[in-house]
C-alpha cells in the first residue's frame, strides 16, 4: 500500500506516520509519502524517529498548491488527510488562511486524488462541526450546526469530500474526532499550555467560568480509529471517534495542578473566547459495530504519561513557546 500523510510532521498527523511506519497499522504497510507545509504547528522533529525510515518519504508544500500536490499524489493508493489549521482562536483572530488550507486545500488534493485514480481518500475531521450539544450525544446523521470560522471551515471541507464522492465516485471516508491530547501537542493547545505553563511556574489562564465541557480522546486512540477507517470503512461514510470521557474545563485544570502539585491559586481566569461552544460530544456506536472501535488509553493513565513527556521533553516544546510569544 502507498500512503500519503497529509500534516504529517504535525501532532496527529505524526503519531499516525510513526506507528504507520513502526508496523503498527499492518493492512497499510508499505510507502508512505507525507507531505506537508512545515508552518508554526508543524515540525520535523515529530518525525525524527522514523526519518531515516527507508519507507518515508517526505515533501514540504502547501496542499492548496496543485502542482505539489499533483506531484506528491503520484502513485498513491491511500491519502489519509490529517493538514489543517486548527487552533479555534486563531480563527477568530483571522479566518481567512482556515478557508484557504481546510477548505481550498482539501479540493486541491481531492481533485489530484481522482486525476490520479487513488483508491480511498480519508478526511480527518472534528466533532466541532456539529456545534454544541446540551445533551445526550451526536450520531454521524446530525446536521452540521459550526460556530466557529475553524469548525466552519471544516465543516466546509466535510461537504466538498462528501460532494466528491457523490460526484465522481472518489472512495472517501470522513473522520470526526473529539479533542485530542498527547505527547508532540502545540502547546497552543489547553493540556500541552497549562502543563508547561505549570512547569515554568507560570498561571494558567482558564476561559469564562470554565464549565466549557470537552471529551477526551489520546492520539494513539485517534489514529488507530483512522487506520481502521482507512482499512475497512464504508465508502461515502463517516465515522465519529471519540475517547469517552468528558470533563469540564476547570475538572481538566484541577486535575492538572494535582498531578503537578499545585493550587488552584495558579488559576486566572480569563474573558471567555468568542462564540465558545458550551459541549462536545460524539456516538461512536458506528465505529464500534463496524470497525471493532473503542478507545484504550485510559484517560488518567495517557495524562500522566502526557505530562511525564512534557517534563522530558523540555528542548522540544521551550522553544516553540519562545517563538510564539515573539510573534
Amino acid at each position: 500500500m502507498r500512503t500519503l500523510v497529509t500534516g504529517g510532521a504535525g501532532f496527529i498527523g505524526s503519531n499516525f506516520v510513526r506507528r504507520l511506519l513502526t508496523g503498527e497499522y499492518p493492512a497499510l504497510a508499505g510507502p508512505v509519502r507525507v507531505l506537508d507545509a512545515v508552518t508554526y504547528a508543524g515540525n520535523m522533529a515529530n518525525l525524527a524517529p522514523v526519518i531515516d525510515h527507508p519507507d518515508l518519504t517526505f515533501v514540504q508544500g502547501d496542499i492548496a498548491d496543485p502542482e505539489t500536490v499533483r506531484a506528491a499524489m503520484t502513485g498513491t493508493d491511500v491519502v489519509v488527510h490529517f493538514a489543517a489549521e486548527s487552533h479555534v482562536d486563531r480563527s477568530v483572530a483571522g479566518a481567512g488562511v482556515f478557508v484557504r488550507t481546510n477548505v481550498l486545500g482539501t479540493q486541491v488534493l481531492l481533485e489530484a486524488a481522482v486525476r490520479e485514480g487513488v483508491r480511498r481518500f480519508v478526511h480527518v475531521s472534528t466533532d466541532e462541526v456539529y456545534g454544541s450539544i446540551a445533551q445526550g450525544s451526536w450520531d454521524e446523521a446530525e446536521p452540521l450546526s459550526p460556530n466557529s470560522p475553524y469548525s466552519a471551515s471544516k465543516a466546509s471541507s466535510d461537504l466538498l469530500v462528501h460532494a466528491y464522492h457523490r460526484t465522481y465516485g472518489l472512495d472517501t471516508c470522513v473522520t470526526r474526532a473529539s479533542n485530542n491530547y498527547g505527547p508532540y501537542q502545540f502547546p497552543e493547545k489547553v493540556i500541552p499550555l497549562f502543563v508547561t505553563n505549570l512547569l515554568d511556574g507560570l498561571p494558567v489562564p482558564l476561559y469564562g467560568d470554565g464549565r466549557n465541557i470537552r471529551d477526551w480522546l489520546h492520539v494513539d486512540d485517534h489514529c488507530r480509529g483512522v487506520a481502521l477507517v482507512a482499512e475497512r470503512g464504508r465508502a461515502g461514510e463517516i465515522y465519529n471517534i471519540g475517547g469517552g470521557t468528558e470533563l469540564d474545563n476547570l475538572t481538566l485544570a484541577r486535575t492538572l495542578l494535582d498531578a503537578l502539585g499545585r493550587d488552584c491559586s495558579m488559576i486566572r481566569h480569563v474573558q471567555d473566547r468568542q462564540g465558545h461552544d458550551l459541549r462536545y460530544s460524539v456516538d461512536c456506536g458506528k465505529a464500534a459495530t463496524e470497525l471493532g472501535y473503542r478507545p484504550r488509553v485510559p484517560f488518567a493513565e495517557g495524562l500522566a504519561a502526557t505530562i511525564r513527556w512534557y517534563e522530558q521533553s523540555r528542548d522540544w516544546w521551550a522553544p516553540l513557546k519562545r517563538t510564539a510569544a515573539q510573534a
